[in-house]
């Protein structure tokens, strides 16, 4: 047993890593599988299957009917769900610490699901659903169509819900094919926090979990994409409004820049922003605002705005412009110190709650390869100065070329 406290890491001879977080002043718990598989690891031909087997992991097990495990969440009273993402899956459950060993052997349990024939085909019917529903939002349109652009060359191109076609093709083998694969115990974490004893989560885990056999072979490495420049747009006349983005290469989230990243997203477009003042305010968009989108090797700043299809140019113009100042002029004291409280704030609030707490674990253990204290966060947060923005903004610019893409009713910029 390592322990470097408040942390205890421990690793089963099945290559099943355990990240153990002590809060002693808390009286719940959390726990969660993390998956190191997403939309990217997922086949061409199986686009989409990560993001239905997560909606699998709740049809049933060899011990448990999927009624039975909605049946056992509901009587622990846990906070529970789960989320397939790019690059991950994660399964979780908040509960009272008296519930902890219970709703870590449920959560192992699903992680051995039998993929039930008789719920595969219902439970495709549903992700068929969401893939309609997705198609009748703008944003959602919008993200995926900037990611097959900018992604054109990766399997970080197909979107998370995959295709219709690749969902209705799909076949329980090939989901079982996957499933064995990327669901093994040496591409898995174990997170705990809350208020436990190390010695007995350990030996919960050794019990329901140190009996999963290993591979040898995980399948393709991740390579890190080449990122597209240039312009496209897709006509969609359902839609009133026209989606303007605009995405440029960034750090990844093991960057010692990446908070600063994050900062600079949050001058530009995040809460009372340049932004909302400069465009939203000004009634050229609903909706605008900047997001940093990071991962274990590599990151992406992508600016957008929602707005009337007449109003697509000066969008365009006045997000350059905002960067252009930027990156001209540097943050100012009263916006950088605005920005860097709000994440204090978050951070805090977050540090205090298992539930939040076992999200930051996540990122660490995945992207980091270590946990860190929640005032290491903050020094991260705190080493962000507006000479670093500007290092930031030399290194990785904002101010021309990039991806451009459009999506709405008016075919531009054509």
């Amino acid at each position: 047993m390592s322990i470097t406290p408040p942390f205890v890491q421990e690793r089963l001879d099945n290559g099943l890593t355990v990240l153990i977080e002590v809060m002693p002043h808390v009286s719940s718990a959390a726990c969660g599988f993390l998956v190191r598989t997403g939309a990217r690891d997922d086949p061409r031909e199986l686009a989409g299957v990560s993001h239905f087997l997560e909606h699998m992991m709740f049809k049933g097990t060899a011990e448990r009917t999927w009624e039975q495990v909605n049946v056992e969440f509901d009587e622990m009273g846990s906070y529970y769900n789960a989320y397939t993402s790019k690059d991950r899956t994660f399964y979780y459950g908040w509960v009272q610490t008296s519930d902890l060993d219970r709703q870590l052997d449920l959560l192992a349990d699903m992680m051995r699901s039998t993929l039930p024939a008789d719920q595969f085909d219902l439970e495709k019917n549903v992700v068929l659903e969401e893939i309609a529903m997705a198609k009748d939002d703008l944003a959602s349109v919008a993200y995926d169509f900037l990611h097959e652009r900018v992604y054109a060359d990766s399997s970080l191109a197909w979107p998370v819900l995959g295709y219709e076609q690749t969902i209705r093709e799909m076949t329980r083998e090939k989901m079982g094919e996957y499933f064995a694969r990327r669901y093994a115990p040496n591409n898995l974490i174990l997170l705990v926090a809350g208020n436990v004893e190390p010695a007995r989560v350990l030996a919960t885990a050794e019990r329901v979990c140190g009996g999963w056999p290993p591979v040898d072979e995980l399948g393709p490495a991740r390579q890190v994409p080449r990122l597209a420049a240039g312009t496209a747009t897709r006509a969609a006349d359902r839609f009133h409004q026209q989606a303007v983005l605009l995405a440029f290469p960034s750090v990844a989230a093991t960057h010692e820049l990446y908070e600063t990243a994050e900062a600079t997203a949050a001058i530009l477009g995040g809460e009372n922003s340049r932004f909302y003042w400069n465009i939203v305010q000004e009634g050229l968009a609903t909706r605008a605002g900047v997001f940093h989108e990071e991962y274990q090797d590599f990151g992406l700043t992508v600016m957008f705005g929602l707005c009337e299809p007449q109003n697509c140019e000066k969008l365009l113009e006045t997000m350059r412009t905002e960067a252009t100042v930027l990156a001209a002029k540097g943050a100012e004291d009263k916006e950088l110190r605005r920005v860097k409280n709000l994440r204090r704030t978050s951070l805090a609030n977050e540090s205090e709650a298992p539930f939040y707490r076992l999200g930051q674990l996540a990122d660490d253990v995945d992207y980091h390869g270590r946990p860190r204290r929640a005032e290491d966060r903050l020094a991260a947060v705190d080493a962000v100065t507006a000479d670093r923005i500007a290092a930031y903004l030399r290194d990785c610019p904002i101010t021309d070329g990039g991806c451009l893409v459009s999506v709405g009713p008016r075919a531009w910029p054509g």
